[in-house]
């Protein structure tokens, strides 16, 4: 917006200079042409004139006039009389059929801009008739001005313009750059606000400063945030209260229960109480899940750069009792061994528990479980792979959803919140989840992360 904003001052003022000094260079471009024609037709005029008084003195003082030119100007003026013969003591004129004498020996001025046979270069050549008393037409006045001088000028008051302009150009550029970036200020102020709002800063506020507009959307954000911070301090309260209610009940009945079991000799009722504490124990389960679902969505945390081999390793440790006992085998391919991911605290390692956790729960006896990490542009790329029986597409599409549970994915003892969990979690971190088939089969979890 800063250049945007720049480039709209510098254009307007670019549409000024050209509004108000191409004009003025343009008059003053006439201006020196007719200049230069009133000043040669004024000689013409008083040649013409001593040319058509019939005496010795007058041509005496034409001849001096004649010299004078020729010698104090660049130009050349020339006489001929009717009889296109040469005016004593003054030479023959060079091309004295020129349509110039023609046309001012019938009377008539000639001016134009063109080839000047007697400069044998550009320049101006005018023609003026010189008639006696009675309007005798008795000779002409030809003269011949180079436009060389003309066209000098002409350059130094287009130069002087252009550099005038240019430099007003750079100074109207750097005074533009210095209000656009004046002007948005706080817009920037809002923008940095909005990120650390991302990043899960709920304490960021911004300086109600700038024009009312930006004053109005920054002391709206500010309260927004405060609201929101308001929110989920209230959400988290209500977490932590819901946890310890409902958890307590829970292990006290399935003590009772363990209990029960221990004193009851009965097969069928032992049976019974084994059935209800499984209950318990996929009940106690269902609540832990939807108490991390819930902790995942009022949590908002600041994200970090972790390290995405000492993560994966780190989940292998903590699950490699699980998938030995099976046989599964734990592989983990790094494209880059350094590659970073920015997630929230805790995050990376809940999301490849989740995830990890289904792989187990599908894959067959002596299969390998392979996590691929790479960097795609700006993002760190993490596919887990297995090699259990997959999911159609249709069942691909559902498998986010809360309480979902696919028997190839979440197993008969799955809640269905894994993957919300996991989903919950990766866009919290301004990423993305989604689920793929291999072509080696099996079913491949991709989380799509900010690389560091």
């Amino acid at each position: 917006m800063t250049r945007q904003l720049a480039a709209s001052y510098v254009l307007l003022v670019l549409v000024a200079i050209a509004a108000f000094t191409v004009p003025v260079a343009f008059t003053l471009t006439d201006q020196l042409y007719t200049d230069e024609e009133n000043s040669a037709r004024r000689e013409a005029k008083v040649a013409a004139l001593l040319l058509a008084s019939d005496h010795a003195p007058s041509r005496q003082a034409l001849a001096r006039l004649v010299d004078a030119y020729q010698d104090q100007t660049l130009g050349r003026l020339d006489v001929l009389t009717a009889e296109r013969t040469a005016v004593d003591p003054m030479p023959l004129p060079v091309a004295v059929d020129d349509p110039a004498f023609t046309d001012a020996l019938n009377g008539q001025e000639y001016l134009e801009w063109r080839h000047a046979d007697a400069l044998q270069a550009e320049g101006l050549v005018l023609a003026v008739p010189a008639k006696a008393p009675d309007g005798t037409v008795v000779g002409a006045i030809r003269i011949s001005y180079p436009s060389a001088p003309v066209i000098n000028r002409l350059w130094q008051i287009w130069g002087f313009r252009a550099a005038l302009a240019v430099t007003v150009l750079i100074v109207a550029a750097v005074v533009g750059v210095l209000l656009a970036r004046r002007l948005t200020r706080p817009l920037r102020e809002l923008n940095s606000m909005a990120g650390r709002l991302r990043d899960g800063d709920l304490t960021a506020r911004v300086a109600e400063t700038g024009p009312p507009e930006t004053r109005t959307l920054a002391g709206t954000l500010n309260t927004a945030t405060e609201t929101i911070g308001t929110l989920v301090g209230s959400q988290r309260a209500f977490i932590g209260d819901a946890s310890h209610q409902l958890r307590t009940p829970l292990t006290a009945l399935r003590l009772s229960l363990d209990n029960i079991a221990d004193g009851v000799e009965d097969p069928f009722v032992r049976e019974d109480v084994d059935h209800a504490t499984a209950e318990v124990v996929r009940m106690s389960r269902l609540v832990n899940g939807l108490l991390a679902l819930a902790r995942a969505e009022s949590t908002v945390a600041t994200p970090e750069p972790m390290r995405i081999v000492d993560v994966v390793a780190d989940r292998f440790d903590t699950w490699r009792a699980a998938a030995d006992e099976h046989g599964i085998r734990l592989r983990h391919d790094a494209a880059d061994p350094d590659l970073r991911a920015l997630a929230g605290h805790g995050h990376l390692e809940q999301v490849l528990d989740n995830v990890l956790s289904n792989a187990l729960g599908v894959s067959p006896d002596n299969a390998t479980i392979t996590v691929v990490s790479r960097r795609k542009a700006d993002k760190a790329v993490i596919d887990v792979i297995d090699q259990g029986p997959g999911l159609p597409a249709a069942d691909r599409q559902r498998a986010f959803d809360r309480f979902w549970r696919g028997p190839g994915l979440t197993g008969r003892s799955g809640s269905g919140l894994g993957l919300s969990i996991v989903k919950q979690l990766v866009t919290d971190d301004g990423g993305t989840v989604s689920l793929h088939e291999p072509e080696t089969g099996g079913l491949c979890v991709r989380i799509v992360l900010r690389a560091a």
